[in-house]
């Protein structure tokens, strides 16, 4: 395409940070196709996440940097330049500050998981999210809850579930053998960790009942889960679709509470892209994602957790035939879907262009 267009991004992190890497960095190639050129800016920087996945807490310090390098890219984007924005502009200021800059500027917002509970307990933030809504062009949500909050806000809605690199996933998983032991998967990041460590006496249970290894792709400190015969390794884009490839089944327990309600079910779409079977929680997200039966098993009771595995532990066609069906289901899901619909949405004069 000849005409070039631009656009700003502003997103949480760099492209350490899980969410800003998958829901914007890897959009890049997509928007310059398209002849949009997209600049990247993040708020926090890549120190700020060692630190706080190191367990050392949020930096104040680092907030403080975030602010100023927030201004001074806002100060260099010429007038007319539309802004696509992972949740706000600026953290934990008021709705007023972020809309001081978004004035008269066409303004998209970017939600993949419900971020309002974090400022639920603040009076002067707990409707700061539904105020920037209002007054946004779009939004783009990860799941269906986010899209029924928002949408009674904005009529201009597009979910857009966190995608995968489908076929980078194909060729992987051809050239890769099964470990030799059965082997579940979980993959997440030190944000979502504590999911798994609460899940802790259930996979000793599923162990009792099941010989299987469970593989925890995040960080290798992480070590075993007491009980659970289990091993941590870092987590890598290069390595992610081999060891996923390589495992059985994937899982991704959650609790029912409202924050998960509204999670993406991303761990399950890395499942289904890998050829995977999958145990889920019957919660949020998890439930559009998982045929039942079909792609995997929603569980509700530590007894349906056990159940389920059981099922697909002894029954190797039964896997590969729901593998097969999870990797069809998964083209809903692959980043050449997501970019020509984010970019037409963004740019309704490119639909129908050649993307």
């Amino acid at each position: 395409m000849t005409d070039t267009k631009k656009l700003a991004v502003f997103c949480r992190y760099e492209e350490k940070g899980a969410s800003s890497r998958v829901r914007f960095f890897r959009y890049a190639p997509f928007f310059e196709r398209a002849g949009i050129k997209a600049k990247f800016h993040s708020f926090f920087d890549d120190a700020y996440l060692e630190q706080l996945y190191a367990g050392k807490g949020r930096s104040l310090t680092a907030l403080f940097k975030g602010f100023k390098r927030r201004f001074q890219a806002l100060q260099q984007i010429p007038a007319g330049v539309p802004f696509l924005i992972e949740y706000e502009l600026f953290p934990m200021l008021w709705a007023w500050c972020d809309l001081a800059f978004l004035k008269n500027r066409p303004y998209f917002l970017n939600f993949d998981d419900p971020v309002w509970e974090k400022y639920v307990r603040i009076p002067t933030l707990k409707d700061k999210y539904d105020t920037l809504v209002r007054h946004a062009s779009g939004v783009i949500v990860a799941n269906d809850l986010l899209a029924e909050r928002f949408g009674k806000l904005n009529a201009n809605i597009l979910k857009v579930p966190t995608a995968i690199d489908l076929e980078h996933y194909i060729k992987v998983s051809e050239k890769v053998e099964k470990f030799p032991r059965f082997t579940l998967v979980w993959i997440g990041s030190p944000a979502t960790f504590p999911y798994l460590t609460a899940f802790q006496p259930t996979l000793k249970k599923m162990a009792e009942q099941c010989d299987f290894e469970l593989l925890i792709i995040g960080k290798k400190e992480w070590g075993a889960l007491p009980g659970v015969p289990s091993y941590s390794v870092d987590w890598s884009e290069e390595k992610e679709a081999e060891l996923l490839s390589r495992s059985h089944v994937g899982i991704m327990p959650l609790p029912d509470d409202a924050f998960a309600k509204g999670k993406s079910a991303y761990k399950l779409i890395q499942y289904a892209g890998a050829k995977l079977p999958s145990l889920g929680a019957a919660v949020g997200e998890n439930c559009q994602v998982i045929q039942q039966g079909e792609t995997g098993f929603l569980c509700r009771t530590e007894d349906e957790w056990c159940q389920n595995l059981s099922k697909l532990f002894h029954d190797a066609p039964l896997r590969e035939q729901m593998g097969k069906s999870a990797r069809q289901e998964a083209v809903k899901w692959s980043l050449e879907t997501n970019a020509r619909n984010m970019i037409q949405f963004l740019f309704p004069d490119l639909k129908g262009a050649d993307l």
